[in-house]
């Protein structure tokens, strides 16, 4: 059962920008670390940036600069700006709880797909 939706993907221009967001109605997201994650075929899914109870969020090296995760706490959602986007971060976007191993994780949503393309 999925417990996450995620939304915002779409054809994007290298260099472009993109803003996606994650809902879900089983989960509050002020209680806990929510991460996103991303995905391309053959891969597993890696950490993208996490974001803490607090407020304080955290980013894997290869989007530091580019990417900025937030909450909103009222609206229950978790957003994640990508800005300078180029081919490579082209994938599949997941959010889900916080792990270091993704894979363990379960409940997982379908994903926005993102594709950066001329």
């Amino acid at each position: 059962q999925a417990w996450f939706a995620e939304s915002g993907g779409g054809l994007v221009q290298p260099g472009g920008s993109r803003t996606l967001s994650c809902t879900s109605s089983q989960v509050v997201f002020s209680r806990t670390t929510m991460a996103w994650y991303r995905q391309v075929p053959g891969n597993e899914r890696e950490l993208v940036a996490h974001i803490t109870d607090d407020d304080r969020p955290r980013y894997a090296d290869f989007v530091k600069g580019r990417f900025s995760i937030s909450k909103d706490n009222v609206k229950n959602t978790v957003s994640l700006q990508m800005n300078s986007l180029n081919s490579e971060d082209t994938a599949a976007y997941y959010c889900n709880y916080y792990s270091d191993i993704p894979r363990y994780l379960h409940n997982w949503g379908q994903g926005t797909q993102v594709t950066v393309s001329s």
